[in-house]
């Protein structure tokens, strides 16, 4: 009888034994956190950079129309290597008075020179040899203003004016990155049918006569060359 119990026990333990090893257990997979970080990661798009706005002969004139009535700033002070003077521009020709100020706010005007100096005459500035001038206008476009010349403005000593483009050009359409100043007393007023007069020095014209005064070569081109070193509207 205790022989038989001795077998019952033992098979009990044999098969206690068993059912637990047969017993399956929980795992967690063999996966690394930086596995499974990687795995989760999701790319952002790349952000689309927006298309440069650039003028052009379509565009020039509403832009500078709605920009025009944005603006608080009606002078300009110009900075060059002999000195500053200070524009003010008159209201009633607004795309030539939003065009210099864009200008001059767009930094176009700084580092170029005062290029054509006639004695007695004008200075003229806003153009450069440097290829400097000739990338900012490509960025900033490719266009000419209409002349405005029915407001009754003169062209006084003090005046600026806008020259014509120098393209094949029956209208005198306004080449817009460049301008002149006249320096003849009391003015020229051959010029008034012809060219936009846009505004007057109201200070540093000792400072615009000192340039004029300055000796050139063929051309009028000056023999040193006098740099706009900062256009500023204000």
């Amino acid at each position: 009888m205790v022989q038989k119990k001795f077998y019952f026990l033992a098979f009990s333990i044999l098969l206690l034994a068993s059912s637990c090893k047969d017993t399956p257990t929980e795992t967690t997979p063999n996966t690394s956190v930086s596995e499974i970080k990687k795995a989760t990661i999701i790319e952002a798009p790349k952000e689309i950079e927006p298309e440069k706005f650039v003028l052009d002969e379509e565009n020039a004139i509403p832009f500078f129309f709605e920009y025009e009535k944005t603006l608080k700033e009606d002078k300009v002070k110009i900075t060059t290597n002999l000195g500053s003077f200070t524009i003010e521009l008159y209201d009633n020709v607004p795309y030539h008075k939003a065009n210099f100020i864009y200008l001059a706010k767009k930094g176009y005007f700084d580092s170029t020179l005062f290029h054509r100096v006639v004695k007695n005459f004008i200075i003229q500035g806003g153009n450069s040899d440097n290829p400097e001038t000739g990338k900012k206008r490509a960025e900033i476009g490719r266009y000419l203003l209409p002349p405005d010349t029915k407001k009754g403005y003169k062209h006084h000593r003090g005046t600026i004016s806008m020259p014509s483009s120098e393209l094949d050009n029956p209208h005198k359409l306004a080449s817009p990155f460049e301008f002149f100043i006249v320096v003849t007393k009391p003015g020229s007023y051959h010029l008034d049918s012809t060219y936009t007069a846009f505004g007057k020095v109201i200070e540093g014209m000792d400072v615009v006569d000192l340039i004029n005064s300055q000796p050139v070569e063929q051309g009028d081109w000056p023999i040193q060359n006098i740099h706009i070193l900062k256009a500023e509207a204000f």
